[in-house]
């Protein structure tokens, strides 16, 4: 199974300007090939130009410009990799008719990341037992030293170079054996993700929502201000961008944080756990625009100022990133994870079976009209959820 590992860097002041010089250059590499595709499609006919392509003028391009013969083969065939990924994923969404989305230029603040695809082409991860120092080996930059946290199990497969702010991050991963299973516990669990509470459980227990986001806002509210007064481009502008991105830095650590300890609770107490199969994209949609049809040009109310409230705060409860580390803490574990379909699962009653809209009058209450059953919604939901993943789990043995 692979694993991912991400170590903080610090380069010397020397070595910070080659990274920021290898952003900077693969940047330029992706600007360029997306410029060529663009040419060759409008001026040649709808000629549509191929990763291979691209890859096999890498050596001419190295011969002529020295700024990117200086980096790494493997990594720039990894930034073209990424440039024709995001045009299979274009081609897709036309294909599926969701919004499209064509690939954008980037500039050099939207580019942070840099591959390598493999460990020892252009990079080398230097973890020696005899040394206390952790190093990585960047062509062009050097040995830099890493604030190796935790041990990497594992052999090191792909090496990425990350910047976040004004930090450097090294990830790694690793493909290491399947660890052993946790011990049985013969207990399933069914939840229900909210915005009052976390989540609820078919056991009627709570996780609070600790609204990380919410919480920062005051904090964030002044350096903001301060922010939009500087003047683009100004060195009091760049410190007060790292204010701001300090702030939010400590909101999205807080929001992993409580995200991994609520996964592990779950997954070390159930050997089953089922939640709602949530379409996440589609719940935070801004909503369409009412034209009035009496005045033209103008607009009825269509509840954008309190859908966007609503949207702040599923995004603030960070839904798809506790359910990816759930997933991948329940593989390690060698527990069940299943998604199910959610229509409905908070207003039928566990009891007998009715589902009516009726039956959940405000958001707490749950109270069925046919059998006068009555709970709170959320944990009804989460009963509801257990029973149709295993249901489904019994239907489709692995």
């Amino acid at each position: 199974m692979i694993r991912a590992y991400k170590f903080l860097m610090r380069p010397t002041v020397g070595q910070e300007g080659a990274l920021t010089a290898m952003l900077r250059d693969h940047c330029t590499l992706y600007n360029a090939a997306l410029q060529e595709r663009r040419d060759a499609y409008r001026h040649a006919s709808k000629t549509t130009i191929r990763y291979g392509q691209q890859s096999a003028q890498l050596k001419d391009i190295r011969t002529y410009d020295p700024d990117q013969a200086r980096w790494s083969f493997s990594s720039q065939q990894a930034t073209l990799r990424r440039l024709d990924k995001a045009f299979a994923a274009f081609f897709r969404r036309v294909k599926s008719g969701e919004k499209p989305g064509y690939p954008r230029f980037r500039s050099n603040k939207r580019f942070d990341t840099v591959d390598f695809p493999k460990d020892g082409d252009g990079c080398r991860w230097d973890a020696t037992p005899h040394d206390p120092v952790t190093r990585v080996r960047l062509q062009g930059v050097g040995h830099v030293k890493v604030h190796q946290h935790r041990p990497v199990v594992g052999k090191v497969k792909t090496i990425s170079v990350k910047r976040e702010g004004r930090r450097w991050y090294v990830v790694l991963t690793a493909d290491q054996a399947q660890p052993e299973p946790l011990p049985a516990t013969g207990a399933v669990v069914g939840i229900d993700m909210g915005i009052a509470n976390f989540l609820a459980d078919s056991n009627g227990e709570f996780v609070p929502n600790p609204r990380h986001g919410a919480k920062a806002a005051a904090k964030l509210e002044a350096p903001q201000q301060a922010l939009s007064r500087c003047k683009r481009g100004s060195k009091r502008r760049r410190k007060a961008v790292e204010v701001v991105a300090r702030l939010h830095r400590k909101v999205r650590r807080q929001r992993l944080d409580h995200a991994h300890k609520t996964a592990l609770d779950l997954v070390r107490g159930n050997d089953f756990i089922a939640h709602e199969d949530l379409k996440i994209r589609n719940m935070s949609k801004a909503p369409a625009p009412k034209p009035d049809a009496e005045r033209p040009g103008a607009f009825l109310p269509n509840g954008a100022s309190a859908k966007a409230g609503l949207n702040r705060s599923i995004a603030d409860a960070g839904w798809g990133v506790f359910l990816a580390i759930l997933a991948a803490k329940a593989e390690g574990a060698g527990r069940e994870v299943m998604a199910v379909d959610p229509r409905n699962t908070s207003r039928r009653c566990p009891e007998c079976g009715h589902t009516a809209k009726e039956n959940r009058p405000t958001q707490e209450k749950f109270h069925c009209q046919e059998c006068d059953h009555q709970a709170h919604a959320d944990t009804v939901g989460a009963l509801n959820v257990l029973r149709a993943g295993l249901v489904r789990r019994d239907a489709n043995p692995a």
